[in-house]
């Protein structure tokens, strides 16, 4: 990925856990890297293609004089946040908050914060059999595309479907969505359980009736494990209900272990149940 950088912007804020900081002041420096695609810009010589590096400045600037943080970790997070809310064109950035006159008392040249954020890739699968099902499940896709971390976020056309898992219910639902989000693995499942609670998701009887189901399937090409979450979602290979709308959105997404694309598992899936 290509870099713009910007090297010490000096800033006189106001941040810091003293009182005195947030009246007096001080000098803070942050650097920061904006990673994009600069090729369509380099060979056109078109500004609307690239990111205006002098805008950004001047947003930095702004955006550190007009709040008062106690932890420059706080205003790290602001500035990321920001920058890719604001620039389509930003598939990540790299902040480095830097404060030379910290009240620490002992000699020291800067103390700083630097983090990286940025979009991923994330494939969802949605359902409901209880009530309004299609209802409860364009609901909830609003509210993905209303968050200010989500972005791209496309739905696919709804499938009836059998119950899974054994349990006499009304048939299901579903869907799939994919989006790309600056919420870590954890932060979206978080937010996806709020929008279950909106529609009063009940959670009584495993893969029993639900007023709507929000799974995180693949987040990037992430493998990762908790009590809570597990991503890649376990068992979707053996899942028609899952693969059929992916393969809608995206059917070449291949599974980072199984390494096969959502094409390949559904018609293996097929395939299997056909021999069956």
């Amino acid at each position: 990925m290509d870099e713009i950088r910007i090297q010490d912007l000096e800033v006189y804020a106001y941040h810091g856990v003293y009182e005195q900081e947030k009246e007096k002041g001080q000098r803070f420096y942050v650097n920061a890297v904006l990673f994009l695609d600069t090729k369509p810009a380099g060979k056109t010589d078109d500004l609307t293609r690239s990111v205006n590096y002098g805008e950004v400045c001047q947003k930095l600037t702004a955006w550190m004089l007009e709040n008062k943080f106690d932890l420059i970790e706080t205003v790290a997070e602001r500035l990321a946040a920001g920058l890719l809310e604001t620039y389509p064109l930003l598939q990540a950035v790299s902040i480095e908050v830097r404060k030379p006159e910290a009240p620490i008392g002992l000699p020291f040249e800067s103390v700083s914060v630097k983090i990286e954020r940025g979009w991923h890739k994330v494939c969802l699968s949605i359902g409901s059999n209880i009530g309004d099902r299609e209802k409860y499940l364009t609901d909830a896709v609003a509210q993905l595309k209303e968050h200010k971390a989500n972005r791209n976020v496309k739905c696919s056309s709804f499938l009836v479907t059998k119950p899974y898992g054994g349990v006499e219910q009304e048939d299901f639902l579903n869907g799939a969505v994919t989006l790309e989000t600056t919420l870590d693995p954890k932060e979206l499942l978080t937010f996806l359980h709020e929008i279950e609670a909106n529609a009063n998701r009940k959670r009584e009887i495993h893969w029993g009736p639900r007023t709507l189901d929000m799974d995180i399937l693949f987040y990037d090409k992430l493998v990762y494990e908790d009590e809570e979450l597990i991503i890649p979602h376990v068992d979707m290979e053996n899942r028609e209900f899952v693969l059929v709308p992916l393969s809608e959105l995206a059917p070449n997404y291949r599974h980072p272990i199984l390494q096969r694309t959502v094409t390949q598992l559904l018609s293996d899936l097929r395939k299997r149940e056909k021999e069956s």
